[in-house]
């Protein structure tokens, strides 16, 4: 019982931390095409100029942290947190549980897309018109990606006290 109650904290723990990453990793990426738009205002888009290239490098970091992070949480709801709702919750909140982990491959999906956008975007190959295009597909799957998580993450916050219930 008080492995599970352990489990559950560190759980819990772990989705404030991965929203938080999220958060930032939209900032981020609002904040680099904002900074474009900018520049941009000031004088014709030139790539590979040097603030571009931080914010661009500080994002491709972030999406490396969020994507470490969640790997490892979805590895510990996986097998642990599993355990645990099928050792000590019923058959239905078991199941529920079951149904909630399957979201895990679409956000895991989610993530790798998010690289292939950031690598897009430093790889130096794009055009003009393609950078911008990419650039604001990348802010809206971020945000959408940071939605579905946060309703990931609320769906099993509501699971987990029903777990605690359950014990």
């Amino acid at each position: 019982m008080e492995a599970v109650l352990t489990l559950i904290e560190q759980i819990i723990a772990e989705h404030h931390t991965i929203l938080q990453r999220l958060e930032d990793l939209e900032e981020v990426a609002n904040d680099a095409e904002a900074l474009r738009g900018f520049e941009q205002a000031q004088e014709s888009f030139v790539p590979g100029r040097l603030n571009e290239r931080q914010g661009l490098e500080r994002l491709e970091k972030l999406v490396s942290l969020v994507d470490q992070g969640l790997r490892a949480h979805f590895d510990r709801e996986e097998t642990a947190l599993l355990a645990a709702f099928e050792g000590q919750g019923s058959r239905e909140l078991a199941s529920a549980f079951h149904s909630l982990l399957l979201e895990h491959a679409d956000l895991k999906n989610r993530i790798a897309r998010t690289r292939e956008q950031v690598a897009q975007l430093t790889g130096g190959q794009l055009s003009r018109h393609s950078w911008e295009a990419t650039a604001n597909d990348l802010r809206a799957h971020v945000s959408h990606t940071h939605r579905l998580l946060q309703a990931h993450a609320e769906a099993e916050q509501e699971l987990l006290i029903s777990l605690l219930a359950d014990c």
